[in-house]
């Protein structure tokens, strides 16, 4: 499970994700004190935390990315933008599904 962090809404960014392989996210949009305390169960499922800057405060920003450090879960800081977050997914590994395997993947492997 992915947590997307900052954004009042997601767009295209789904897109993205399932191009990956990450359909299974929860999204928080920061603004609301209540909903930056994710349960511990929240946390145990996530396998990656991605941080939308442009749209969330410092303040937010620390506390999310000092609970992912604290519960030793990965995670990305962009833009809320298709074209950042789809960079910061390619460089950590995170490949589109249908390019995994062909000349131009950047994992390496080759069927």
């Amino acid at each position: 499970m992915v947590i997307l962090v900052g954004a009042d809404r997601l767009g295209n960014i789904e897109n993205v994700l399932k191009e990956r392989g990450l359909s299974d996210y929860r999204h928080i949009t920061g603004r609301c004190p209540k909903a930056q305390k994710c349960s511990n169960t929240c946390w145990a499922k996530a396998d990656l935390m991605i941080l939308f800057t442009d749209f969330v405060g410092h303040n937010v920003m620390r506390n999310f990315r000092q609970q992912a450090k604290d519960q030793q879960i990965p995670f990305i800081a962009c833009k809320r933008s298709v074209c950042d977050l789809a960079r910061c997914l390619d460089k950590c590994g995170y490949v589109p599904k249908a390019a995994c395997g062909s000349m131009h993947c950047p994992c390496g492997k080759q069927q």
